[in-house]
């Protein structure tokens, strides 16, 4: 980023078309929407919303599939906690996760959707 008020960059086509076959699933549209305007996020808080180019290494390093299948790991707080979607809802909640736990039936609601989400971590400065 050139400036603090320069806005960030959007994710390449070809990371958001990589990413789905990265996470081997469909991934929610607020998510790719996202990915258009920016390629991901750094609060100044630590939570982050991971680019396209990154979600599927998250996604196999934490094997989400094998764990949660159904859902994909969006995100983390950068102290072990981990941000998840169902990847075939559009309007999926935002879930809460200890990434060492990646049980559904221990998940959190921490959003009833990605774009209120999105808003609220908005409130935090954003890197």
């Amino acid at each position: 980023m050139a400036g603090s008020d320069s806005r960030p960059a959007a994710a390449t086509p070809a990371d958001v078309m990589r990413a789905p076959a990265e996470t081997a699933m469909g991934l929610p549209a607020p998510l790719v929407a996202l990915w258009s305007a920016r390629d991901g996020l750094l609060t100044g808080s630590g939570i982050t919303v991971y680019s396209a180019g990154c979600i599927g290494e998250r996604n196999a390093t934490y094997e989400v599939a094998q764990y949660a299948p159904g859902f994909v790991l969006v995100g983390d707080d950068s102290g072990g906690r981990g941000f998840l979607l169902r990847a075939d809802d559009p309007d999926s909640a935002v879930f809460s996760s200890d990434l060492g736990d990646l049980d559904p039936a221990d998940f959190d609601v921490v959003s009833a959707d990605f774009a209120s989400w999105i808003d609220s971590l908005r409130a935090d400065p954003l890197r």
